[in-house]
């Protein structure tokens, strides 16, 4: 396991829901979705050209507002009229809008983005376009539309709302970052990401040093230009093309970054905006890291609970403590590592310590992929079969049948590297932080912190740091935190709740990454009565 990212809702991870058919669709987007959503390297914070830092520190930096007035120079980008045409799947159309590739240069050329609309569908006072983003970065925010939030968003929320999502530069349809073939990624994907010597180490880093070369190599003119704050800037434009006086908006985990940035740069463009998976942008790459590494131990610890009450748990029976349970899938990843296991690959790849490490962690994503992970693991540990396992690495790494992986990896680190300065510039500093990492999880700690190594070689310098988002001034921004979320934990949540001027946080008492759709009709009504109504929840609101 290399990069990971910080919501995924592409490669659908086919999952038992349980007995509520309702929410049925929206369970199996989730667990992409909530794959698209966070891990190891992933997170990223802000960029050039945006906050101010004070004389007390990178933590006090803040987001500054960008002037009310649309600079002369963006006034086409903020005129064009985009041209809708039929998309291929039923009900939705799609166009292309354009956006400087370079704020600061408006007139040294262009970078086209991929725009994705359904038109609202029911009766009711038309509330303009609700724009969604599934997070990453690097998830396709148009494959989000059109596989979930388009079709399984609320009826009423569909009905008055003009359905929108935008692809981030660099992102998939939206001239896409690439790097690394299939069969690079494959080996990328399979290297021993927890080392235990210095020929291991040096294979690692060589992993890392390659992708970034080839994304150097192969993307040279965008890896400068796909910062958060670019992308914020975009939908501004989007906002303005769609004839909107506000921005409506539902992001989720890093999406959350993406919103609270639009609303730091634009305050007075706030209209709905639902930050759900939340994340602190005050944090540095490390904290980031280490606080998301306790945050997948806190998901395995309930994951773990969990199985040993169920008959044929592969981890441990009746009362076997989280920590044995750990111990015991420990010492299963060692013996992958020593001796990899077939899984029925028609690529012939067999399921190493990296693989299935990638596959676990995508299950702590959503509780709804608990039982799949049970019999994948039962498989493996059992029947030296992994391709249960495989199969949750790959929805994972979004990679199809065929080898071929989408951009989301690419893009998660072109992203990530921009916006903040590496968690660690040498493997020398990995191994000092190892026993930190260890702590927050025995489990995971070793194999997240080597993966957050990758950026340390970027060919791109890192434009953003750490800062606080304010958005003073702005509509009331809905903050939704999981207290068991293991991707984005709970206390980013009410970090950046704390940050906004008109943050309102919003808990969800439960297991998973993210909240809204979750199953939850407390905070499904809440969220719903805001978007439709305007109506913030109270304060301090918690729902389980």
């Amino acid at each position: 396991m290399h990069t990971w990212s910080s919501l995924r809702r592409n490669r659908r991870t086919r999952t038992r829901t349980g007995p509520r058919t309702r929410n049925r669709t929206r369970a199996t987007a989730r667990v992409t979705g909530a794959l698209l959503a966070a891990a190891a390297m992933l997170v990223s914070a802000c960029s050039s050209g945006s906050s101010t830092t004070s004389s007390d520190g990178p933590h006090e930096a803040a987001l500054a507002a960008l002037p009310r007035a649309t600079p002369a120079a963006l006034s086409s980008y903020y005129a064009q009229h985009l041209t809708w045409r039929d998309c291929g799947a039923s009900g939705f159309q799609c166009a292309t809008m354009k956006a400087p590739l370079d704020y600061s240069k408006p007139g040294a050329g262009d970078i086209r983005l991929a725009v994705a609309r359904k038109k609202a569908t029911g009766k009711g006072e038309p509330l303009g376009s609700l724009l969604v983003n599934p997070g990453g970065p690097g998830g396709s925010a148009i494959a989000y539309l059109q596989q979930y939030a388009g079709i399984g968003y609320p009826t009423d929320v569909r009905a008055r709302y003009n359905m929108v999502a935008m692809d981030p530069r660099g992102v998939a349809r939206s001239e896409p970052v690439e790097c690394l073939s299939g069969r690079q990624m494959d080996a990328y994907t399979q290297t021993d990401n927890t080392p235990d010597d210095q020929k291991e180490t040096n294979a690692l880093v060589g992993e890392f040093k390659q992708f970034a070369e080839s994304c150097g190599a192969h993307s040279a003119r965008l890896l400068r230009h796909v910062s958060t704050v670019e992308a914020a800037r975009d939908m501004d434009i989007l906002r303005a093309v769609l004839g909107d006086p506000k921005l409506n908006y539902v992001g989720a985990s890093y999406g959350t970054f993406l919103g609270a940035t639009y609303a730091g740069l634009f305050p007075d463009r706030v209209g709905r905006l639902v930050l759900d998976g939340a994340m602190d942008p005050s944090l540095d790459s490390r904290k980031l890291n280490l606080e998301q590494t306790a945050g997948f131990e806190t998901a395995f610890q309930a994951f773990a609970k969990d199985c040993v009450r169920r008959a044929g748990c592969p981890l441990g029976g009746k009362g076997a403590t989280p920590a044995q349970v750990g111990d015991h899938l420990k010492a299963f990843f060692r013996e992958l590592d020593a001796h990899p296991i077939p899984a029925g690959d028609p690529d012939h790849r067999k399921l190493g310590e990296s693989l299935a490490t990638t596959g676990v962690i995508a299950a702590m994503y959503d509780q709804a992929a608990w039982e799949q992970l049970r019999d994948a693991l039962a498989s493996a540990m059992k029947h030296n079969d992994g391709a249960g396992l495989l199969a949750l690495s790959d929805s994972y790494y979004e990679r199809d049948a065929n080898g071929h992986y989408s951009n989301l990896m690419m893009a998660n680190a072109a992203v990530n590297c921009l916006d903040l300065p590496p968690a660690f510039t040498g493997s020398e500093q990995v191994e000092k932080a190892l026993p930190e990492f260890e702590k927050a999880s025995p489990v995971f700690g070793a194999g997240l912190a080597w993966a957050s190594l990758n950026c340390a070689y970027w060919p791109v310098k890192a434009l953003g740091e750490p800062h606080r988002i304010k958005a003073k001034g702005a509509a009331p921004i809905v903050v939704v935190g999981t207290t068991r979320d293991p991707a984005t934990p709970y206390p980013w949540a009410k970090s950046l709740a704390g940050q906004l001027a008109s943050g309102r946080l919003l808990t969800y008492v439960g297991d998973g990454h993210t909240a809204y759709g979750r199953g939850s009709t407390c905070i499904d009504s809440a969220i719903d009565t805001y978007l439709l109504h305007g109506t913030p929840p109270t304060a301090g609101k918690r729902c389980s």
